[in-house]
């Protein structure tokens, strides 16, 4: 299958290249050096020129706290560069499969969210994600939407990465402890995706590794598969006030993923325990 891959110098992206390559099909993986999303002329440009089965837009602004300063760019890459390539896709009649996140949701309660529910972003970044989600659904037909949370892979920073270099410098980091969410592992992500792909089970999906925790279990477990004797504290979110408000709750019901005959991710923990392996290889 010819594939086209945007965001390919994130951490999402690169996998997705590795896992398309890995199953013999012809992927093209592009950033914005090569296709500024924001561009209409320039995405009508590459994908009529690669003529993709397929498009896997893993490109996104993800500053989350920066985003309420720069709402405007944040809304042209993640609402109008999703509506650009939402647009060439219905014109070549090809599959597309956005990646979207648990910020659309407003985090309150405890029940994990379904697919069904109606999104109520907090901040710039959730809102202008969801505004990616409304332009495929109102564009494409052969779409796929994957809400995912808390990503860590080799290719760029992630909370894992910071956490080891945090416990190394320091010997001891605050963590906030009343955020509920799942991590989710780039090279399990990307297995579903490529799955995802070569099926034409379409719809809105959430994807993560199985189970939950707060950011401060999660640095437990990091500093405990590393080997690392690291004094973590728990703290509430208002010890580290942001710009952006984050949900408490980011739980997200994956059984959609199963009852449409794919599988789940492993759980966090075999994740985490792969990932650690991955970074001292």
């Amino acid at each position: 299958m010819k594939v086209l891959v945007t965001g390919i110098q994130g951490q999402l992206g690169h996998d997705v290249m590795e896992e398309c390559r890995k199953r013999g099909h012809d992927a093209v993986g592009v950033d914005v050096e090569e296709m500024d999303i924001t561009d209409e002329g320039k995405v009508r440009e590459v994908v009529s020129r690669v003529c993709p089965e397929a498009v896997v837009h893993c490109a996104a602004y993800t500053a989350v706290d920066k985003a309420e300063d720069e709402e405007e760019i944040c809304r042209l890459v993640n609402g109008k560069g999703t509506e650009n390539i939402a647009k060439i896709c219905r014109e070549q009649d090809c599959k597309l499969l956005y990646l979207s996140t648990d910020y659309v949701f407003q985090g309150e309660g405890e029940r994990p969210w379904e697919p069904e529910d109606a999104p109520h972003p907090l901040n710039v970044y959730g809102q202008t994600k969801y505004e990616g989600e409304q332009a495929i659904r109102h564009y494409v037909e052969k779409y796929f939407i994957l809400r995912i949370s808390w990503v860590f892979g080799v290719n760029g920073g992630n909370f894992v990465k910071t956490m080891l270099r945090l416990g190394r410098e320091n010997g001891a980091v605050k963590v906030v402890d009343d955020q509920i969410g799942s991590p989710t592992y780039t090279r399990d992500l990307s297995v579903l995706l490529v799955d995802m792909m070569e099926s034409e089970r379409y719809g809105i999906y959430h994807a993560t590794n199985e189970g939950f925790c707060s950011w401060y279990e999660f640095a437990l477990a990091i500093f405990e598969e590393a080997g690392l004797e690291v004094e973590v504290t728990p703290v509430d979110s208002s010890s580290f006030p942001a710009k952006a408000k984050r949900p408490y709750n980011s739980r997200m019901n994956k059984e959609k993923l199963v009852k449409s005959g794919f599988n789940k991710l492993p759980t966090w923990q075999d994740a985490l325990k792969r990932y650690l392996q991955e970074l001292e290889s």
